[in-house]
């Protein structure tokens, strides 16, 4: 399992989300450790023990780590999007009134230690994390690494050249391009009235970083004054976690200065946008930017880790497009048929991420087959991914479009997601890549698709997936 075989594209996981947190528990915070048997190392390996995976499988709580540089490596990713994200503060001001049980809970969903916890509580300054984060990542930068399959190394690369000549010293490079979750990054005090100078004034610095991020996501969990998110909490969190101020509404005066000034190539390179976690509304009125301004008539759409929801459009709600339309979790954070038509159209991205609570319904989860064989229970739960791979083809072919050349991998790793069981983390990523390939091989086999060219090998579709679709949209954008 190396880079060099399996050259993996992973749109959209957190390496950095526990090291960075854990480096709080030392005296000099930040630290990313070049030991990588400490618990401040990116390269940190720490595969889940069966009671990790006896603990996410009952409460789907994912305290190991999923994506660290090891993991990465074993499982052959070759280039990384790695997602800075100062953790909202709303996480941790809830409904829970014991402060002890607060701390506790918090440590134990996240893994990122509880004087991280502390921090976060206290915030008021998500820029400075924000920066601590990118420079995390900075110190260990092309500093080899030795594992037992070879010598590594991350590279926070600036432009798909860079990425076609790794590898020439014989050190398997892992290439690294920056992006960021949730533009509440851009408060540099939470606790005052928004400064509209301020917000402006950091996303400057942003666009001036060394390795400045190829795209960001707007919205995350929380009202961020820019624009409104969708509902992204279930079960045990929803209850104790309160999003509802600005969930589902639009774009402020504010958000959509933001979105120009990203897009601008007047102020330092394009930084593309990502639309997942905006609401509905806020998608609406992105879509409506984009499609009225001249200057980005070929805008790609970019879904870095997402999920269809089998609903056939904004103001036609009912399932439909493929067979598969009624599996999918019918949700508003989930993406709707007539979003994958213009992704495709716009020659942009869909990632695919891994998370079980998104992929498909609670229905089909339940009604999924169980199984002790670890092969048995990896075909049953890679078929969940493989619902969503064909409604998306379904539709595209069903429009009259190319459907593989679009769909890529975004698996949200580390980012307190609940994993498809027994596919823990990137290590496991060339399993899924085969068993994925099983399910596109029955398919096709019995099935044919209305225009020609969408009627292809199944081993292609899976490359094309995992790889080849990442690597051409780069080679596009990536400039």
């Amino acid at each position: 399992m190396s880079t060099e075989k399996n050259n993996y594209v992973d749109f959209h996981c957190h390496p950095a989300m526990k090291p960075f947190g854990k480096s709080f528990n030392y005296r000099k915070i930040g630290i990313n450790h070049p030991r990588r048997n400490r618990s401040s190392s990116i390269w940190k390996y720490n595969p889940p023990s069966v009671l990790d995976k006896l603990i996410n499988y009952v409460i789907n709580l994912t305290k190991f780590s999923q994506a660290n540089f090891t993991s990465l490596a074993k499982g052959g990713v070759k280039v990384a999007c790695v997602s800075l994200y100062p953790i909202e503060k709303g996480f941790f001001v809830n409904k829970i009134k014991s402060e002890f049980i607060k701390d506790i809970a918090s440590n134990f969903a996240t893994g990122v230690g509880k004087k991280r916890v502390d921090v976060i509580q206290d915030i008021t300054d998500y820029f400075k994390d924000l920066e601590m984060e990118y420079d995390f990542y900075e110190q260990l930068n092309n500093k080899v690494i030795k594992l037992p399959e070879g010598k590594f190394r991350y590279k926070l690369v600036k432009k798909f050249t860079e990425i076609e000549m790794a590898n020439q010293d014989g050190v398997q490079t892992i290439n690294v391009i920056m992006s960021i979750e949730g533009l509440h990054v851009l408060n540099s005090n939470i606790n005052k009235p928004v400064n509209e100078i301020e917000f402006m004034a950091n996303l400057q610095k942003i666009k001036l970083w060394k390795a400045p991020p190829l795209f960001v996501s707007v919205a995350h969990h929380f009202w961020n004054h820019l624009c409104g998110h969708s509902e992204s909490f279930t079960k045990l969190v929803k209850k104790k976690v309160d999003q509802s101020e600005g969930i589902n509404t639009g774009f402020t005066v504010l958000g959509k200065k933001v979105v120009n000034e990203l897009l601008s190539t007047k102020n330092g390179k394009r930084i593309y946008i990502d639309v997942k976690h905006m609401s509905v509304a806020s998608r609406q009125d992105f879509y409506n930017i984009i499609d009225t301004n001249p200057d980005y008539k070929n805008m790609p759409i970019i879904i870095s880790h997402g999920a269809a929801n089998g609903l056939k459009s904004f103001k036609n709600k009912t399932s439909g497009g493929s067979k598969v339309a009624n599996l999918l979790k019918q949700v508003d954070i989930n993406f709707f048929n007539e979003e994958l038509i213009r992704v495709a159209k716009s020659k942009g991205i869909f990632g695919l991420q891994l998370d079980e609570r998104r992929v498909a319904s609670n229905k089909t989860i339940k009604h999924t087959k169980h199984a002790v064989k670890r092969s048995k229970i990896m075909h049953y739960r890679s078929e969940l991914l493989w619902f969503q791979i064909q409604h998306i083809a379904e539709v595209l072919d069903n429009a009259s479009l190319f459907i593989w050349d679009c769909i890529v991998l975004g698996t949200d790793y580390d980012g307190i997601i609940d994993p498809l069981n027994a596919f823990w983390t990137a290590e496991e990523l060339p399993y899924l890549a085969d068993f994925l390939e099983r399910h596109a091989h029955n398919y096709i086999n019995n099935n044919t698709f209305k225009i020609s060219e969408n009627n292809i090998d199944a081993d292609e579709i899976i490359d094309r997936i995992m790889s080849s679709n990442g690597l051409q949209f780069l080679k596009t954008y990536f400039k």
